[in-house]
């Protein structure tokens, strides 16, 4: 019925071609370039940000895809555009989609492996799923979400084994949700208790900044509103109802909470949203509460070690939002993100 081809593998679900943590890709990624503007109409505030994985509708392999928070008076949470570029220094954005009823305050967004579009859209409270070509297939609304804020594909599924989607909600109870794929979808809510703080649009913390691992089906998810990052080992076996969070962040209960662990927590990290995942299984974290004149990736491995910060835009802080990264080795890995000082996608490459 929609997108989920078994064993096909979508960019932000990363697998790893290098085994090799121990060096810094923040510190070999030295040139910061401009790809394009994220304007098309005139909606501003880039946050979910992700690469298409093939070519299909109006896109082309490698293209990236884009939605904008705010709408075209830069109001905080109105923006409905997704906009693609393609990969090149100077690309024009082109319009996939637009829909204040359904992507009303779009805030990040996966590609399956035929570039169905899934989106989570903040103030509209819901899931749209969209065509390659942007017409709207099916809207996924109603419990057990609330005011989704992350979305994350998965080529391995829950129970049945095929393709899942991942999603979180920044209210109610910080939840994150397995969407299982099929004649009709099914849901189960994996995790309950992550740190919310019912922020304001353009003030917003809980989880966010998915990434997958398909070499270990690990789900790693971002917490700005307690300066987290979290790990789900063998997360297409956590059970719904598996993982509870405690109050403090770092501990968990319940019947999967032995597949929880935090991977780092503090400082550096201040308020983060987004991360990319790295071929070598390093995660680039985004912080968004620095003080002005800094705007922080933190890069770590997956034992939370620390490798390097590095700030990415000297101007008002809260400039870095979605984040992807591309390649296979160190010579051919990038990593791009949304400078919403700019409403501009760039990258960092060789």
């Amino acid at each position: 019925m929609l997108p989920a081809q078994p064993g096909a593998s979508a960019p932000q679900s990363t697998r790893q071609t290098q085994a090799n943590a121990n060096y810094s890709m923040l510190k070999l990624l030295v040139r910061e370039r401009v790809i394009g503007s994220t304007i098309v109409n005139g909606q501003q505030n880039p946050y979910g940000l992700t690469v298409a994985p093939s070519t299909n509708g109006v896109f082309t392999k490698g293209d990236l895809v884009v939605c904008n928070f705010n709408n075209k008076n830069n109001i905080q949470g109105t923006g409905f555009t997704i906009v693609g570029l393609h990969p090149v220094r100077g690309s024009k954005p082109f319009l996939v989609s637009s829909s204040e009823k359904t992507l009303d305050g779009c805030d990040a967004l996966a590609l399956a492996p035929d570039d169905t579009i899934w989106a989570a859209a903040f103030r509209s409270n819901d899931n749209p799923v969209l065509s390659s070509n942007g017409k709207l297939l099916v809207n996924i609304d109603g419990p057990p979400f609330a005011h989704p804020f992350g979305q994350i594909y998965a080529p391995h599924g829950g129970a049945s084994g095929s393709p899942v989607f991942y999603a979180t909600n920044a209210r109610g109870e910080g939840t994150v949700v397995r969407i299982n794929l099929g004649s009709a979808f099914t849901y189960d809510v994996i995790a309950e208790g992550f740190a919310i703080n019912d922020g304001k649009p353009g003030s917003i913390f809980g989880p966010s900044g998915l990434a997958y691992n398909d070499e270990n089906d690990t789900l790693y998810i971002v917490d700005g509103a307690n300066n987290t990052v979290v790990a789900f080992s063998k997360v297409s076996t956590i059970p719904s109802g598996g993982i509870i969070v405690e109050k403090d962040g770092v501990h968990f209960k319940g019947p999967a909470a032995g597949q929880a662990r935090v991977v780092y927590a503090g400082n550096p990290l201040n308020g983060p949203i987004s991360s990319a995942l790295l071929f070598n299984g390093n995660l680039v974290i985004g912080n968004t509460t620095n003080k002005t004149g800094r705007n922080v990736m933190v890069e770590m491995t997956p034992s939370g070690r620390i490798l390097a910060t590095r700030n990415v835009d000297h101007g008002t802080a809260g400039a870095i939002f979605g984040m992807v990264s591309t390649g296979n080795n160190a010579f051919d890995a990038k990593i791009y993100f949304n400078d919403d000082n700019a409403n501009e996608v760039r990258v960092l490459e060789r």
